[in-house]
Protein backbone atom coordinates (compact mmCIF):
# COMPACT_ATOMS: atom_id res chain seq x y z
CA UNK A 1 0.00 0.00 0.00
CA UNK A 2 1.48 3.66 -0.64
CA UNK A 3 1.17 6.01 1.66
CA UNK A 4 -0.79 8.87 0.73
CA UNK A 5 1.00 12.15 1.21
CA UNK A 6 0.22 15.57 3.31
CA UNK A 7 0.99 18.85 2.87
CA UNK A 8 3.47 19.28 4.95
CA UNK A 9 2.77 23.50 6.14
CA UNK A 10 3.91 26.06 3.61
CA UNK A 11 7.06 24.48 2.94
CA UNK A 12 6.00 23.65 -0.41
CA UNK A 13 6.27 19.80 -0.63
CA UNK A 14 4.32 16.74 1.07
CA UNK A 15 5.23 13.80 3.03
CA UNK A 16 3.97 10.34 4.06
CA UNK A 17 2.01 10.19 7.24
CA UNK A 18 4.91 8.55 9.36
CA UNK A 19 8.07 9.99 9.77
CA UNK A 20 11.56 7.92 10.50
CA UNK A 21 13.37 9.31 13.98
CA UNK A 22 16.59 8.51 13.40
CA UNK A 23 17.93 9.76 17.55
CA UNK A 24 18.67 6.07 18.10
CA UNK A 25 21.56 6.13 15.46
CA UNK A 26 24.90 6.06 16.96
CA UNK A 27 23.05 5.15 20.11
CA UNK A 28 20.98 1.98 20.42
CA UNK A 29 21.29 1.38 16.27
CA UNK A 30 24.78 1.17 14.34
CA UNK A 31 25.53 2.21 10.86
CA UNK A 32 24.92 -1.32 9.26
CA UNK A 33 21.73 -1.58 11.01
CA UNK A 34 20.48 2.49 10.02
CA UNK A 35 21.22 1.38 6.88
CA UNK A 36 18.92 -1.48 6.63
CA UNK A 37 16.11 0.51 8.64
CA UNK A 38 16.62 3.20 5.65
CA UNK A 39 16.30 1.10 3.18
CA UNK A 40 13.01 -0.85 4.69
CA UNK A 41 11.57 2.80 4.77
CA UNK A 42 12.11 4.50 1.74
CA UNK A 43 11.60 1.42 -0.42
CA UNK A 44 7.93 1.43 1.33
CA UNK A 45 7.45 4.40 -0.22
CA UNK A 46 8.36 6.38 2.74
CA UNK A 47 10.00 9.45 2.53
CA UNK A 48 10.62 11.64 5.62
CA UNK A 49 13.67 11.42 7.94
CA UNK A 50 14.31 13.72 11.04
CA UNK A 51 17.92 13.93 12.95
CA UNK A 52 19.55 17.00 14.48
CA UNK A 53 22.87 18.08 14.77
CA UNK A 54 23.20 17.08 18.59
CA UNK A 55 22.39 13.51 17.75
CA UNK A 56 23.61 11.76 20.19
CA UNK A 57 25.75 14.10 22.41
CA UNK A 58 24.16 12.54 25.36
CA UNK A 59 25.72 8.99 24.48
CA UNK A 60 29.33 8.52 26.56
CA UNK A 61 32.38 9.46 23.86
CA UNK A 62 29.88 10.65 21.26
CA UNK A 63 29.99 14.89 20.41
CA UNK A 64 26.90 15.53 18.10
CA UNK A 65 26.49 14.75 14.52
CA UNK A 66 26.22 10.88 14.60
CA UNK A 67 23.16 10.57 13.51
CA UNK A 68 23.48 12.73 10.63
CA UNK A 69 26.55 11.21 9.51
CA UNK A 70 25.15 7.92 9.76
CA UNK A 71 22.70 9.22 6.95
CA UNK A 72 24.96 11.04 5.38
CA UNK A 73 26.92 7.65 4.67
CA UNK A 74 23.39 6.23 3.45
CA UNK A 75 22.95 8.66 1.25
CA UNK A 76 26.30 8.76 -0.06
CA UNK A 77 26.33 5.08 -0.78
CA UNK A 78 22.06 5.21 -1.92
CA UNK A 79 22.68 8.17 -3.84
CA UNK A 80 19.40 7.60 -6.43
CA UNK A 81 17.35 7.57 -3.10
CA UNK A 82 18.78 11.26 -2.21
CA UNK A 83 15.77 12.39 -4.59
CA UNK A 84 13.38 10.17 -2.84
CA UNK A 85 13.32 11.57 0.39
CA UNK A 86 13.35 14.31 2.38
CA UNK A 87 16.06 15.31 4.77
CA UNK A 88 14.94 17.39 8.01
CA UNK A 89 17.38 18.39 11.05
CA UNK A 90 17.77 20.79 13.93
CA UNK A 91 20.00 23.48 14.88
CA UNK A 92 20.45 25.33 18.52
CA UNK A 93 20.15 21.86 20.97
CA UNK A 94 23.86 22.59 22.35
CA UNK A 95 26.83 21.14 20.95
CA UNK A 96 30.50 21.32 21.88
CA UNK A 97 31.37 24.22 20.49
CA UNK A 98 28.39 26.26 22.44
CA UNK A 99 29.73 24.71 25.73
CA UNK A 100 26.14 22.76 25.63
CA UNK A 101 24.71 26.05 25.26
CA UNK A 102 21.07 26.24 23.41
CA UNK A 103 21.98 28.67 20.76
CA UNK A 104 20.14 30.33 17.80
CA UNK A 105 22.48 33.15 17.19
CA UNK A 106 23.15 34.16 13.86
CA UNK A 107 26.74 32.54 13.85
CA UNK A 108 26.21 30.05 15.00
CA UNK A 109 23.88 28.58 12.42
CA UNK A 110 26.01 29.74 9.88
CA UNK A 111 28.56 27.89 11.01
CA UNK A 112 26.49 24.72 12.12
CA UNK A 113 24.04 24.40 8.65
CA UNK A 114 27.72 23.88 7.01
CA UNK A 115 29.04 21.24 9.25
CA UNK A 116 25.20 19.71 9.39
CA UNK A 117 25.45 19.35 5.20
CA UNK A 118 29.21 18.02 5.58
CA UNK A 119 27.82 15.32 7.58
CA UNK A 120 24.50 14.62 5.44
CA UNK A 121 26.67 14.22 2.26
CA UNK A 122 23.74 17.20 0.81
CA UNK A 123 23.33 20.29 -1.02
CA UNK A 124 20.32 21.38 0.19
CA UNK A 125 18.55 20.54 3.65
CA UNK A 126 14.55 19.98 3.12
CA UNK A 127 14.07 21.04 6.58
CA UNK A 128 15.92 22.86 8.79
CA UNK A 129 13.99 23.39 12.31
CA UNK A 130 15.26 25.67 15.57
CA UNK A 131 15.65 22.88 17.74
CA UNK A 132 15.00 24.63 21.22
CA UNK A 133 13.85 28.15 22.38
CA UNK A 134 16.73 30.71 23.07
CA UNK A 135 15.64 33.44 25.13
CA UNK A 136 18.92 35.01 24.20
CA UNK A 137 18.48 35.60 20.96
CA UNK A 138 15.51 38.11 19.55
CA UNK A 139 13.85 35.98 17.17
CA UNK A 140 14.92 38.77 14.14
CA UNK A 141 18.23 37.77 14.43
CA UNK A 142 17.72 33.94 14.05
CA UNK A 143 15.17 34.62 11.41
CA UNK A 144 17.43 36.62 9.28
CA UNK A 145 20.16 33.71 9.50
CA UNK A 146 17.66 31.38 8.21
CA UNK A 147 16.53 33.77 5.73
CA UNK A 148 20.16 33.69 4.34
CA UNK A 149 20.40 30.30 4.28
CA UNK A 150 16.95 29.98 1.95
CA UNK A 151 18.29 32.62 -0.05
CA UNK A 152 21.08 30.88 -1.06
CA UNK A 153 19.41 27.64 -1.69
CA UNK A 154 21.37 25.64 1.09
CA UNK A 155 17.86 24.99 2.90
CA UNK A 156 14.74 24.85 1.27
CA UNK A 157 11.89 25.37 4.42
CA UNK A 158 12.12 25.88 7.88
CA UNK A 159 10.41 24.76 11.13
CA UNK A 160 10.90 25.14 15.08
CA UNK A 161 10.06 22.93 17.62
CA UNK A 162 9.42 22.74 21.23
CA UNK A 163 8.09 26.83 20.86
CA UNK A 164 4.92 27.00 23.00
CA UNK A 165 1.86 28.81 21.73
CA UNK A 166 3.16 32.62 22.92
CA UNK A 167 6.69 31.88 21.52
CA UNK A 168 5.53 30.76 17.98
CA UNK A 169 3.01 33.48 18.01
CA UNK A 170 5.70 36.35 18.83
CA UNK A 171 8.35 34.28 16.17
CA UNK A 172 5.32 34.61 13.42
CA UNK A 173 4.44 38.20 14.52
CA UNK A 174 8.24 39.26 13.97
CA UNK A 175 8.27 37.75 10.96
CA UNK A 176 5.60 38.96 9.42
CA UNK A 177 6.15 42.64 9.93
CA UNK A 178 9.84 42.50 9.44
CA UNK A 179 9.24 40.53 6.27
CA UNK A 180 10.96 37.91 7.53
CA UNK A 181 10.44 34.27 6.35
CA UNK A 182 8.42 32.61 8.77
CA UNK A 183 8.26 28.86 10.90
CA UNK A 184 6.10 26.54 8.16
CA UNK A 185 6.30 23.74 10.74
CA UNK A 186 6.18 22.77 14.48
CA UNK A 187 7.68 19.87 16.05
CA UNK A 188 6.17 19.34 19.44
CA UNK A 189 6.42 16.61 21.80
CA UNK A 190 2.79 14.95 21.50
CA UNK A 191 1.58 11.52 22.03
CA UNK A 192 -1.49 9.81 23.93
CA UNK A 193 -0.06 10.32 27.29
CA UNK A 194 1.98 13.73 26.89
CA UNK A 195 -1.09 16.22 25.15
CA UNK A 196 -0.92 18.95 27.62
CA UNK A 197 2.03 20.97 25.59
CA UNK A 198 -0.09 20.64 22.23
CA UNK A 199 -3.75 20.46 22.89
CA UNK A 200 -6.00 23.75 22.34
CA UNK A 201 -3.77 26.84 22.24
CA UNK A 202 -1.03 25.60 20.52
CA UNK A 203 -3.39 23.12 18.01
CA UNK A 204 -5.22 26.10 17.71
CA UNK A 205 -2.70 28.50 16.50
CA UNK A 206 -0.63 25.86 14.37
CA UNK A 207 -3.90 25.22 12.69
CA UNK A 208 -5.24 28.70 12.28
CA UNK A 209 -1.94 29.66 10.67
CA UNK A 210 -1.44 26.88 8.18
CA UNK A 211 1.59 25.06 9.68
CA UNK A 212 2.53 21.80 9.40
CA UNK A 213 2.80 19.63 12.43
CA UNK A 214 5.19 16.59 13.19
CA UNK A 215 5.06 15.34 16.41
CA UNK A 216 8.16 13.56 18.87
CA UNK A 217 7.91 11.20 21.27
CA UNK A 218 4.70 9.61 19.59
CA UNK A 219 5.13 6.70 21.50
CA UNK A 220 6.22 8.00 24.64
CA UNK A 221 10.32 6.96 24.57
CA UNK A 222 8.35 3.41 23.82
CA UNK A 223 5.73 3.16 27.00
CA UNK A 224 2.91 3.35 24.41
CA UNK A 225 4.09 0.71 22.99
CA UNK A 226 2.91 -1.70 25.89
CA UNK A 227 6.13 -3.45 26.72
CA UNK A 228 6.53 -1.59 29.83
CA UNK A 229 3.89 -2.80 32.55
CA UNK A 230 5.97 -2.90 35.84
CA UNK A 231 9.16 -1.52 37.16
CA UNK A 232 10.90 -4.55 36.62
CA UNK A 233 10.03 -4.10 32.37
CA UNK A 234 12.09 -0.72 32.75
CA UNK A 235 15.07 -3.11 32.39
CA UNK A 236 14.39 -3.85 28.55
CA UNK A 237 16.10 -0.51 26.93
CA UNK A 238 18.16 1.63 27.01
CA UNK A 239 15.19 4.38 27.31
CA UNK A 240 13.81 2.57 30.19
CA UNK A 241 14.97 4.99 33.02
CA UNK A 242 12.81 7.76 30.79
CA UNK A 243 9.63 5.18 30.91
CA UNK A 244 9.28 5.50 34.87
CA UNK A 245 7.13 8.66 35.17
CA UNK A 246 4.18 7.37 32.65
CA UNK A 247 4.15 4.30 35.24
CA UNK A 248 1.06 5.65 37.09
CA UNK A 249 -2.79 5.34 36.94
CA UNK A 250 -3.24 7.83 34.20
CA UNK A 251 -0.67 5.59 32.57
CA UNK A 252 -2.35 2.34 33.51
CA UNK A 253 -5.34 3.75 31.93
CA UNK A 254 -3.93 4.70 28.66
CA UNK A 255 -2.44 0.92 28.18
CA UNK A 256 -5.67 -0.83 29.00
CA UNK A 257 -7.64 1.39 26.62
CA UNK A 258 -4.81 0.90 24.17
CA UNK A 259 -5.06 -2.79 24.46
CA UNK A 260 -9.13 -2.57 23.92
CA UNK A 261 -8.78 -0.65 20.61
CA UNK A 262 -5.52 -3.16 19.84
CA UNK A 263 -8.14 -6.29 19.86
CA UNK A 264 -11.00 -4.70 17.83
CA UNK A 265 -8.22 -4.19 15.01
CA UNK A 266 -5.98 -7.16 15.22
CA UNK A 267 -2.95 -4.43 15.86
CA UNK A 268 -0.12 -3.83 18.08
CA UNK A 269 -0.40 -0.64 20.70
CA UNK A 270 2.01 1.09 19.41
CA UNK A 271 0.46 0.85 16.20
CA UNK A 272 -3.03 2.34 17.32
CA UNK A 273 -0.80 4.97 19.81
CA UNK A 274 0.77 6.11 16.21
CA UNK A 275 -2.50 6.30 14.23
CA UNK A 276 -4.19 8.18 16.75
CA UNK A 277 -1.55 10.65 16.25
CA UNK A 278 -1.87 10.61 12.37
CA UNK A 279 -5.98 11.49 12.71
CA UNK A 280 -5.62 13.98 15.58
CA UNK A 281 -6.42 17.52 14.15
CA UNK A 282 -3.65 19.55 12.97
CA UNK A 283 -1.00 17.03 13.05
CA UNK A 284 0.38 16.39 9.53
CA UNK A 285 2.79 13.28 10.88
CA UNK A 286 4.24 11.41 13.74
CA UNK A 287 7.65 10.62 14.33
CA UNK A 288 8.69 7.29 15.27
CA UNK A 289 12.07 5.68 15.73
CA UNK A 290 13.05 2.22 15.16
CA UNK A 291 15.84 -0.69 16.03
CA UNK A 292 14.98 -3.70 14.12
CA UNK A 293 12.86 -4.34 10.42
CA UNK A 294 10.23 -6.37 13.15
CA UNK A 295 9.83 -2.79 14.59
CA UNK A 296 9.61 -0.45 11.54
CA UNK A 297 7.13 -3.01 10.05
CA UNK A 298 4.63 -2.23 13.14
CA UNK A 299 5.28 1.56 12.67
CA UNK A 300 4.44 1.65 8.99
CA UNK A 301 1.46 -0.85 9.71
CA UNK A 302 0.06 2.29 11.74
CA UNK A 303 -0.14 4.20 8.26
CA UNK A 304 -3.05 1.66 7.34
CA UNK A 305 -5.17 1.47 10.73
CA UNK A 306 -8.59 3.47 10.44
CA UNK A 307 -9.71 3.78 13.68
CA UNK A 308 -13.42 4.44 14.44
CA UNK A 309 -15.14 7.62 16.27
CA UNK A 310 -15.70 5.48 19.41
CA UNK A 311 -11.83 4.29 19.02
CA UNK A 312 -10.68 7.51 19.18
CA UNK A 313 -13.27 8.42 22.36
CA UNK A 314 -12.09 5.94 24.35
CA UNK A 315 -8.07 7.11 23.51
CA UNK A 316 -9.60 10.71 24.34
CA UNK A 317 -11.30 9.47 27.54
CA UNK A 318 -8.39 7.49 29.01
CA UNK A 319 -5.73 9.98 28.52
CA UNK A 320 -7.55 13.01 29.83
CA UNK A 321 -5.34 14.66 32.42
Amino acid sequence: MTPQLRPLGGTGFSIAPLVLGTNVFGWTVDEPTSFTLLDAFVDAGFDAIDTADSYSTWVPGNQGGESETIIGNWLKKSSAKRDRVHIMTKVGSGMPATGGKKSLARKWIVEEVEQSLKRLHVERIDLYQAHWPDPDTPYDETLSAFDALLTSGKVRAIGASNLDAGQLAESLRVAREKGLPRYETLQPEYNLYDRAKFDRALRELCIREGLGVITYYGLASGFLSGKYRSKEDLAKSARGGRVASYMNERGTRILAALDVVSARHGAQPAEVALAWLMQAPGVTAPIASATSLTQLASLLRATELRLTADDVAKLDEASAA
